[in-house]
Order: C-alpha cells, then sequence, then structure tokens
C-alpha cells in the first residue's frame, strides 16, 4: 500500500466530484488539468506559454489535492524524494558562495531568481507525481497514457514540420504582453518565441533542428525518448482499437525528423528501449508481441540502411562536435563540487573561469564553442551534482532506482512501459537538462507505477 498523509480532510472530494453545497462546474471532469495541458500542447506553444502552463497545471493540480477528503497518499519510497526536495532547499544558502574554478561577483539575485524557478520545477513535478497516484479512481489508467501518447504525435507532428518549414517562426501573445526588457533576453526569448527548429553547421552544412513545441533541440529529443514508450502502448496494446491503425503511420513520420534532430542521446535511448522491452517481453512470455517488435525492427532498419537518412546518422557519429565540451563540463563539476562543496553543491549553476584548455580562454568570433557551457548544464546529472552535492544526486537516483526495480519484474504491459521510460529517463540525465517537461513526464510515470500497490477496485483502468 501507499502510505497515506492526511490534507485538507475536511475540505472536499476528489478532483471532479461534489462537495456538499459546493457543487463543481460540470465541465471539470477528473484529470482536467492534464486534459488541458497536453490536450492543448499545441495551442500553448503557439502562445508562448509552453513552459509556463506545466506551472499553472501544477497549480491546478495542487488544489485539487488539497481539496479532497480522502487522506493524500504517498508512493513507497518517497522518503527519498522527501529527504532530497530537503537537501535541494537546503541549497538556498549556498546560493551566494563562490566556488573554484567559476567567476566570482556573478551571485546576487540572479542566482536567487535562477533558484526560485528551478525550486518550482522541483515542486511542480512532485505534484504531477502525487496526482496521478491520487486520482487513479477517477482518473483511469489508460486516459493518462493516451494523453502521454498523443504529446509523441504532437511532438512528431512539430518535428516533421521544422523538416519541412524550418524557418517557421513568428511572436507569440506572451511576447506581446512582457516588456521589451525582459523578451530581448536570449533565455526568456527561447522559451516564449515559437519557432519550429534551431540549425548548426557542424556536419559542413546548415542543417534545421527539431526544437518546437520545447525551446531546445535536445528538449525536443529527450522528451522524444520517454513519449514513444506510451504511444507504442496507446497504439499497439490489448486497448488500443482503432488507434492500432495510427500508430504504423506516426512511427514512420517520425523517423524523419529523428534522424535530423542529430540528437545521439536521443537515438541512444531509443535503442536501450527497443532492447530492454524485447528482453522484458521474451522473459514475460509475450511471444506474439516479441515477435512483432522484432520484425518491426528488423524491416525498418533494412530500409532505413537503404535509405539518404542512414547516411546523415554515419556523419553525425563520424562528427563528435560537442563530446570534449561535454566531458569537460561534467569532469569540472565532479572536481568543483567535491573541493568546494560536497555534501549540498552550490545550489544553482555557475559560470567557468575560462575555457577547459585555458583560464584566458573563452568565446571569439572564430570559435563560438571555445567558451564553456555554465557549469550545470550539458546534462541534468551534472546540475544535481553540482546544486545538490553527491549526496543530493544519490539520494535522487535512489528514488528513481527504487521505483525501477520495484515493477521491474511485472508482467503487464504497463509496467513493461514504466520501467522503459523511467531507464530513459535516466540515461537522459547524463546528456540533457531533464528538469522540465520531461521530468513532468518520469514523475507522472512515478505516479502510474504506485498505482500498482493500490487495491484493485480502487484503480479506474
Amino acid at each position: 500500500m501507499t502510505m497515506p498523509l492526511v490534507v485538507g480532510a475536511d475540505l472536499a472530494t476528489a478532483d471532479g466530484a461534489r462537495t456538499p453545497g459546493r457543487p463543481q462546474p460540470r465541465f471539470l471532469k477528473p484529470g482536467w488539468p492534464l486534459v488541458v495541458l497536453f490536450g492543448g500542447f499545441p495551442v500553448w506553444w503557439a502562445l508562448g506559454m509552453a513552459q509556463l502552463i506545466f506551472f499553472v497545471a501544477a497549480a491546478a493540480m495542487a488544489v485539487i489535492l488539497y481539496r479532497r477528503e480522502q487522506p493524500l497518499r504517498l508512493p513507497k519510497g518517497s522518503a527519498l524524494w522527501l529527504l532530497f526536495m530537503v537537501w535541494m532547499l537546503a541549497g538556498v544558502l549556498m546560493v551566494r558562495a563562490q566556488a573554484p574554478q567559476t567567476v566570482p561577483g556573478t551571485g546576487g539575485m540572479g542566482r536567487v531568481a535562477g533558484f526560485a524557478v528551478w525550486g518550482g520545477w522541483y515542486v511542480s513535478v512532485t505534484i504531477a507525481m502525487l496526482y496521478v497516484t491520487n486520482t487513479a479512481r477517477e482518473l483511469p489508467t489508460q486516459r493518462v497514457v493516451r494523453l502521454l501518447g498523443w504529446m509523441f504525435v504532437v511532438t512528431a507532428s512539430f518535428g516533421v514540420l521544422a523538416v519541412v518549414t524550418p524557418e517557421l517562426e513568428f511572436t507569440s501573445l506572451m511576447e506581446l504582453l512582457l516588456p521589451r526588457s525582459l523578451t530581448s533576453t536570449y533565455f526568456v526569448k527561447t522559451l516564449i518565441h515559437p519557432s519550429l527548429s534551431s540549425s548548426v553547421d557542424f556536419l559542413g552544412y546548415v542543417q534545421p533542428r527539431p526544437t518546437a513545441p520545447f525551446p531546445y533541440s535536445n528538449d525536443w529529443g529527450n522528451n522524444v525518448a520517454l513519449y514513444l514508450p506510451y504511444f507504442m502502448l496507446a497504439c499497439f496494446g490489448r486497448d488500443a482499437g482503432r488507434l492500432r491503425k495510427l500508430g504504423p503511420v506516426v512511427l514512420v513520420a517520425s523517423i524523419f525528423p529523428i534522424v535530423f534532430s542529430l540528437n545521439r542521446g536521443l537515438w541512444i535511448a531509443l535503442a536501450l528501449a527497443a532492447v530492454y522491452a524485447a528482453v522484458r517481453l521474451a522473459v514475460n512470455g509475450r511471444t506474439k508481441a516479441l515477435y512483432a517488435l522484432v520484425a518491426a525492427l528488423v524491416v525498418g532498419g533494412i530500409l532505413f540502411v537503404s535509405s539518404p537518412l542512414y547516411d546523415t546518422i554515419v556523419l553525425r557519429v563520424e562528427t563528435p562536435h560537442s563530446n570534449d565540451r561535454r566531458a569537460g563540463t561534467a569532469e569540472t563539476v565532479v572536481a568543483v563540487t567535491g573541493s568546494g562543496s560536497p555534501f549540498v553543491g552550490f545550489g544553482t549553476t555557475r559560470t567557468m573561469q575560462g575555457s577547459f584548455s585555458s583560464l584566458a580562454g573563452g568565446e571569439t568570433a572564430e570559435c563560438h564553442q571555445c567558451a564553456p557551457p555554465p557549469l550545470g548544464t550539458q546534462g541534468f546529472m551534472w546540475r544535481l551534482v553540482l546544486t545538490t552535492g553527491f549526496v543530493g544526486t544519490a539520494l535522487c537516483l535512489a528514488f528513481f532506482a527504487y521505483h525501477f526495480l520495484r515493477r521491474a519484474r511485472g508482467p503487464a504491459a504497463l509496467d513493461v512501459t514504466t520501467c522503459t521510460v523511467l531507464l530513459c529517463a535516466v540515461l537522459c540525465f547524463l546528456f540533457y537538462d531533464s528538469l522540465g517537461a520531461a521530468m513532468f513526464t518520469a514523475m507522472m510515470t512515478i505516479g502510474l507505477m504506485a498505482r500498482s500497490d493500490l487495491p484493485a477496485e480502487e484503480v479506474a483502468v
């Protein structure tokens, strides 16, 4: 059983239910925050609210949880996550501290604001996990799976558009409403300015990489890796119905943006997901599903190798590009944290002095890549290490490992799907800054896993 915790016990019933003397609006059906968030995501992107909407949805879910009559249930192992949250919040005490090998005098309100934003993400994803866990009776698991599968369709569709019309961009409503002094900054503009792609030239020619409906191409790849298992379950699972005919069409179309994204982390995650799913299907004795997966991979692989897309992947693999920067960032983060604040970290990211090869190094007109990225970027794992120390990192990873291992032998298709998502999520921690939409999905996944600990009569399938 999940651990009960009484919260707001005298106020109201669960999401979508009626409270005596306080009737709920009829259009607020169970799960409406997730439907609004994911179902309308293309609209939120066009309005420049693709990041803000996660906080809005989390706030709505928090209100719903507070108004419940039933005790709030915490997934097993939540003590690890609660300890991590305490550890993360303690990092605010280190925000103004000077980290070794970093630029001095860059603290102040900027770091505090950054800490508040990323802390807000941690709180939001925690609420998402609790919401999915505690609405098992009202919000069917299949609906959650289909919403996340729908997000794969949305992300892949935007990827196809990015391949066809990579230059498309426009001014959003948020850009019109916010002051120019704010929207002119690169970070804010990236979050609220709708554009389909970003371009790179490290292959020797200009190559657009899909970004929409997320700010960066790496975000696009990270989210594709986590949404795809849910799409597979929604379209090829036992209750797929008419969606079974849609699945192959979307999968074939998604190949093009996945290849042109040049996201090696995404490619590795998808390969790992396929191998893991095949092993789990074999162990569970689901031979028909295993044969179908293997056949699809073989046929798809033959067609792919015979296509020009294969040459793009070979060229990308042979062009390391960011390997040295990523490795240098990771090594520096570990060294800085180990020598400066190994237990609690430094709360926020830091700007490194010089470059990886010279203290006097930095970006020049001839070498934009000479400037090192901020320490704590280039992978959520390194953000964890720098901002929460080795203890906070261990607590976070232990929480994910605990839930993965608990369901690793589960025979149900949902067990295979959720374990695949968590496996891909943790792998992507090494490459991508996952604290955002991807972490939202990962924590919702843990919420779905926690439903397995509830009595069968309390879970709507």
